[in-house]
Parts: structure tokens; C-alpha cells; sequence
């Protein structure tokens, strides 16, 4: 049985935009990319999608294993752009270690399009500003390689990613569908 998602596709143009130093909130750090840092993207990406309705969209996203290997593929690309491709991570000041909460990849599309492949901050974690910070991180890493204009996709009913997008200056472009198989009931 196929089933659509209704998406929009929505651009945020880079002219005549200067990206200010961005501030984090306390026992927080922003991380770019290092290749050794693949399996925290995944494991930060899983954990943000696995109980969102784009991991039935992209099943790879509710898949911890499919994010590792959506990473890999990512990142394996010649149009990877690691200067748009962040880290969050969250450092337990009663614990030594760190917890990755938050994740961004971007590609290019040509010369002058950014796309960003995915953003995503873990439920427990959304509302702190983390989403705003990291997309505005990869716009201004999209903008140091010379994109002009960045692009993202995100389902209709995303209504909260939707309201960030909006709020930082993304317009919406065009409407798409997304047809995915799913086993008959």
C-alpha cells in the first residue's frame, strides 16, 4: 500500500545575511565535523527521529543502524559540505561524559544551492534554542563556501520545525508529496 506525506519544500536566501557569533547556553557545545564524530551524528540523529512521523517518512531515520549508514553516505559524498554539518552536544557537569542531542548535514546542489539533508535536536532537548542555533550554524557554513541560497524539506504536519524554519527567514518554495510503501494492514 503506498502512502503520501505532503512536504514543503522551503529556501532561505543567504545574500545579504551576517551570521553573529552564536551563543551557546551553558554546559552545551556546537562540534564540526570530524569524521570521527560520524557514529555521534547518527546516534544523535536517531535519537531525535526515532519517534517522529519522518522516521515513517524515511525509515532509516527510526533505524540506529540506518542512521549510521544515512551518515556514512552523507558524508561520503563529493558535494558533503562539512562546514554546514554540526554537532550538538550536552556535557553533564554531575557526569563525565557527553550526551549528542542535536545534529545538521548539509550537501551542495551546484554552485550556489545548500541543501540541508537533515536537523534534528532530541525530544528532551527541544525548546532551549538548539534548533535555531545549529540551523543558523549550518546556514553560516553553507554561506562561508559560497552557497546563496539553502533549501530543507519537512513534512506539513512538522508543525513546530516548520515555526523554527519560518521564524529564522526559510519561505516555502513548493509543495511536495513523498510516497512510501507500507505493509498492508
Amino acid at each position: 500500500m503506498l502512502v503520501f506525506f505532503k512536504r514543503y519544500r522551503m529556501q532561505f536566501d543567504l545574500r545579504n545575511h551576517c551570521f553573529d557569533d552564536l551563543a551557546m547556553p551553558p554546559h552545551f557545545r556546537l562540534l564540526a565535523w570530524k569524521p570521527r564524530l560520524m557514529a555521534a551524528h547518527a546516534e544523535a540523529k536517531f535519537r531525535s527521529f526515532r519517534d517522529e512521523l519522518d522516521a515513517n517518512v524515511f525509515p532509516c531515520l527510526g533505524d540506529a543502524d540506518g542512521c549510521l549508514k544515512l551518515m556514512s553516505d552523507i558524508s561520503a559524498r563529493r558535494d558533503f559540505v562539512p562546514e554546514a554539518t554540526w554537532l550538538i552536544a550536552h556535557s553533564d557537569p554531575e557526569r563525565d561524559y557527553l550526551v549528542n542531542c542535536g545534529t545538521v548535514q548539509g550537501i551542495m546542489d551546484g554552485p550556489d544551492l545548500g541543501l540541508i539533508q537533515n536537523i534534528g535536536v532530541v525530544k528532551s532537548y527541544r525548546g532551549l534554542g538548539l534548533g535555531s542555533l545549529i540551523l543558523l550554524r549550518s546556514l553560516a557554513g553553507f554561506q562561508e563556501v559560497g552557497a546563496k541560497v539553502v533549501s530543507l524539506e519537512v513534512t506539513v504536519q512538522n508543525y513546530s520545525a516548520i515555526r523554527l524554519y519560518e521564524r529564522l527567514g526559510f519561505k516555502t518554495q513548493k509543495i511536495i508529496y513523498k510516497t512510501v510503501e507500507v505493509p498492508s494492514p
